[in-house]
């Protein structure tokens, strides 16, 4: 059995701020925290590769009216990448902190930036009252499917969210219509599973199947932020995926992990 890819520590507990414990749980971002990189970063982007490779059709899609917003969002990860040290940026290529390098393909730059960060990115944009997903890299995602939501708006997005029509969904559209380019926004989620692997598809009418608590060993959370692209004016939404041992969680961590459900 392949070892599973984890953060040895969890930066953050949504469940224990009052600001992110409830729904939607949105707080500011630094203007240059929206791409993080922690100690998972080689498993994590071994396992992107791997799936970019093998299975292109499931992690990737790019509708012909999105493709402005992927460009303009290539080069301005490029830039944010261009301030960390542990890149290495060539003219034709660049060099990830764990010594692998990704060729700088404009042609396809969603399934080239989903190679340079542990971030999954997806692009919305306004058409009449909503904003759809026009496009996306997403390699690790937790019970969703990439083709079953790309051209969608946010409404339809959501339609297994229990609760979320309705007011909820109201608030997150106006949220979308507010972002700013120069204050990026971010949520966190948490939820506690029995399996810690990162690519977990699953379509809308799929039944889950929930193992028992005593088998919900780890936490998997996702920072999830809003930046706004200048230029295009589409919304980034990206995923920074973290799955701990919930071993590993602080005794503080800990409390009021019963109200969590997966």
């Amino acid at each position: 059995m392949t070892a599973p890819i984890l953060q040895s520590t969890l930066p953050f507990a949504p469940w224990r701020d009052p600001r992110t414990a409830r729904l939607p749980g949105i707080i500011p971002c630094p203007p240059d925290g929206w791409l993080l990189r922690d100690d998972a970063f080689a498993g994590q982007m071994g396992e992107r590769d791997r799936l970019i490779a093998s299975a292109t059709d499931r992690v990737h899609a790019l509708l012909p009216e999105g493709r402005a917003a992927a460009e303009e969002l290539f080069d301005a990860v490029l830039a944010r990448l261009a301030q960390d040290a542990g890149y290495r940026i060539a003219a034709d290529h660049v060099t990830r902190p764990d010594g692998v390098a990704v060729p700088l393909d404009r042609g396809a730059p969603l399934l080239t930036l989903g190679r340079l960060v542990q971030e999954d990115l997806c692009l919305l944009e306004a058409r009449g009252e909503e904003h759809i997903l026009t496009g996306a890299v997403l390699c690790f995602p937790a019970s969703w499917t990439l083709a079953q939501k790309i051209g969608r708006p946010l409404t339809g997005i959501h339609v297994p969210v229990k609760g979320y029509a309705g007011d909820l969904a109201r608030r997150v559209q106006r949220l979308f219509d507010a972002i700013r380019p120069e204050q990026p926004l971010m949520r966190y989620n948490a939820l506690l599973y029995a399996d810690p692997t990162l690519h977990q598809p699953r379509r809308e009418e799929e039944v889950r199947t929930r193992p028992p608590a005593s088998e919900k060993v780890f936490l998997r959370s996702e920072r999830q932020c809003l930046l706004r692209l200048p230029v295009t004016g589409a919304v980034l939404f990206s995923i920074h995926t973290f799955v701990v041992r919930v071993a590993d969680l602080t005794p503080d961590q800990r409390e009021g992990l019963d109200r969590l459900h997966a």
